[in-house]
């Protein structure tokens, strides 16, 4: 019998479900070609699951429920929340661009972004293996549809089927994984695993041969080096609404399954899996950073700058652990979580304007269509010039504090060859300050090609602003979000 507590934990993915299949069923009769209704009712139940999602987190509780396969811990119940809000404002951003591109004749887009987010909510709820997997699937399988969701466009056809055969593979690489981990430890608990592999009695040549595999599968949902291949093409060839769909909220969720496998489960492990890291993470610094300042696209261009970005979530990661003690864990990997959900922010406003610029049959995706964007419009490339700062780690911005707070976190280990890759980290950032400076100087210093102001909805104007000034306010005041990754990742560790 399935007891009160087990509902407890999976409220929030409850009504995200049924909401999910009540707005596809009533989204039938809706005969608007701008899904007026499907759109408030959507973001509406967005809202209710964020804030109950806060609560929670603010709750500090940690649920265990249906057989110890789901976890409700503050750590969680955070990445989720901040998940919900991304989604949210994608969808602010993405509708009159989806309705220029008659992506609204159904409310898919509406609906298959909210299976998305409840797979993300599974992920990062899983204290099984067999749970994160499911989860992984959904928002997989979601993501796939809603690159193709422009059906007619062979651009995102292509995306599609290439982020399909590629994910695909990376799913088959981590469910194998999981398979030897299982038969290493006979169980699918993370938690279990976690004192069979301490226990010491289990073979380390087989743990480590599962390690290998599962760190192959979450390098590909993090985008990083040698896994990357998929980000450019799809960031590219997709979408721009849908671009950001999938490169905004899904990082938060597999930086959080990141910690459920390896840090609940595979901490003892730490030695191997963080070596692995250093390398992913030096690879995704070298090759995201270089390849970006060869592009001409935007959405290109930010695909390689992600990668570079997982490099330095990578780098907190793999600080946590220093020759067996754990001392420095509790602020390696906060300063870690920190960085992503500042990234995440960043990432929304800089789409946010890519989007607003994007007219019916244009897409503004080359960075000769950002000419004279002040020109036209003070505001919004005010808005973009604050996220590129930030994306490069200029202060006050909150890029800066997260990049800061990650060097630090790997410095304080006092590891010669740690020191090395902070230096390292520091000048491929220098060398990313160019493409994105090279973006404010094109806004701010090149002719305009267009005539006009740049119009946009009242809701996307007003989120694009407070958006942009989040940026800004948590780089000049970033110990309130600090606080709070610090704490959430204290708790996680301490259950």
């Amino acid at each position: 019998m399935i007891d009160k507590l087990s509902w407890i934990a999976v409220y929030p993915e409850i009504i995200l479900m049924a909401m999910a299949c009540v707005i596809a069923l009533m989204d039938l009769g809706v005969k608007s070609a701008q899904r007026g209704k499907t759109y408030a009712v959507t973001l509406l139940t967005l809202a209710v699951v964020a804030v109950l999602q806060a609560a929670y987190a603010s709750n500090g509780a940690t649920i265990y429920g249906f057989g110890n396969m789901v976890v409700s811990d503050a750590m969680g119940n955070w990445l989720k929340c901040f998940a919900t809000v991304a989604v949210m404002v994608t969808l602010v951003y993405g509708r009159p661009y989806a309705a220029h591109r008659d992506m609204l004749r159904g409310g898919e887009l509406f609906t298959l972004s909210m299976f998305s987010l409840l797979g993300m909510f599974v992920m990062i709820s899983g204290n099984n293996l067999l749970v994160i997997y499911m989860g992984l699937e959904l928002l997989t399988l979601a993501s796939y549809a809603l690159v193709a969701l422009r059906r007619d466009n062979a651009t995102a056809t292509e995306a599609a089927m290439k982020y399909f055969v590629l994910g695909a593979m990376a799913s088959g690489f981590l469910l194998y994984g999981m398979s030897m981990l299982y038969g290493a430890t006979g169980s699918l608990d993370i938690n279990v695993i976690f004192k069979e592999i301490n226990s010491g009695y289990v073979d380390h040549r087989v743990l480590v041969f599962g390690l290998v595999f599962i760190v192959a599968g979450l390098a590909f949902k993090l985008g990083v080096v040698p896994f990357h291949m998929w980000i450019p093409d799809v960031y590219q060839g997709a979408p721009t609404a849908i671009t950001l769909l999938i490169g905004g909220a899904p990082k938060l969720a597999a930086f959080g399954i990141t910690m459920r496998l390896l840090v609940e489960g595979m901490l003892p492990l730490a030695f191997d899996w963080q070596q692995m890291l250093a390398v992913l993470a030096v690879g995704s610094l070298f090759i995201g950073n270089l390849a970006a300042i060869a592009q001409t696209n935007v959405k290109r261009m930010l695909a390689f700058s992600t990668i570079s970005q997982m490099g330095f979530v990578l780098i907190g990661v793999m600080s946590g652990v220093v020759n067996g003690n754990t001392l420095s864990a509790a602020n390696a990997y906060s300063s870690s979580m920190f960085y992503v959900i500042s990234y995440v922010l960043t990432t929304l406003g800089s789409f946010g304007v890519i989007l607003l610029l994007s007219r019916e049959g244009f897409e503004s995706e080359e960075i000769a269509d950002f000419a004279g964007l002040n020109q036209r419009s003070p505001l919004y490339a005010g808005v973009m010039a604050v996220c590129m700062f930030s994306l490069a780690g200029i202060p006050p911005m909150v890029g800066f504090y997260a990049k800061l707070s990650v060097l630090q976190a790997l410095i304080s280990s006092g590891q010669p060859i740690y020191l090395g890759l902070a230096v390292f980290a520091v000048l491929m950032s220098l060398i990313g300050a160019f493409y994105y400076l090279r973006i404010v100087k094109v806004m701010y210093f090149d002719e305009p090609i267009a005539a006009g102001s740049v119009s946009a909805p009242m809701d996307v104007r007003v989120v694009l602003c407070v958006n942009g000034a989040l940026v800004l306010a948590l780089g000049l005041f970033p110990n309130g979000l600090m606080a709070l990754c610090a704490n959430s990742v204290i708790q996680m560790l301490g259950t």
